[in-house]
């Protein structure tokens, strides 16, 4: 009697530990567009929680300075870890989590460098930056492809010419909606 029950013991033990964690995407290719722009990404898993979102794409700015209004698209590189926390949470509750779907927190790293600009004035000087954001953000799913996202954050931003102070707060407010291949 003494042996069935350590088998059983055992092999429930054995069977409890074969269960898969939840985990993010292995790898997720998709297009976004804003409010603010346009981008393509891929996010990569670098653990079960944890991954690395790379970008390209085209930021939109304006500026208003009494006499004339300019509104430009520029290019923008970002990096961005991301640790999704609540992945098991969702999981128990009954929600999906493809696609990369939860709640998470991120290091945004973002370069805007003065390679091109598309505006509505002529020889625009943009000023190159790179941006340093912690955030919190969401992300969902609809249907299968379909996600939207939603993040808030605020850092500190680096110009990369000597003419400005380095007192530079950086807002990163986002509300994008695209698809994933």
């Amino acid at each position: 009697m003494k042996k069935i029950i350590l088998i059983l013991l055992i092999t429930n033990f054995s069977f409890s530990q074969d269960k898969p964690k939840a985990s993010v995407e292995k790898s997720i290719f998709g297009i976004q567009t804003g409010f603010l722009g346009a981008w393509v990404h891929n996010e990569s898993r670098l653990s079960n929680q944890i991954s690395l979102r790379s970008e390209i794409g085209l930021d939109f700015g304006f500026s208003d300075n009494g006499y004339s209004q300019t509104s430009a698209l520029i290019p923008s590189i970002r990096l961005e870890p991301r640790w999704y926390y609540n992945l098991e949470k969702r999981i128990k509750k009954g929600r999906k989590i493809s696609n990369n779907s939860g709640n998470f927190l991120a290091l945004n790293i973002t370069y805007n460098p003065d390679w091109f600009s598309i505006s509505n004035e002529d020889n625009l000087n943009v000023i190159s930056t790179i941006a340093f954001v912690p955030k919190w953000g969401i992300k969902r799913t609809v249907g299968n492809h379909f996600t939207y996202e939603a993040g808030i954050g605020i850092g500190t931003f680096i110009v990369l010419e000597d003419y400005i102070p380095d007192n530079n707060v950086a807002l990163d407010l986002h509300l994008r909606i695209g698809y994933t291949f």
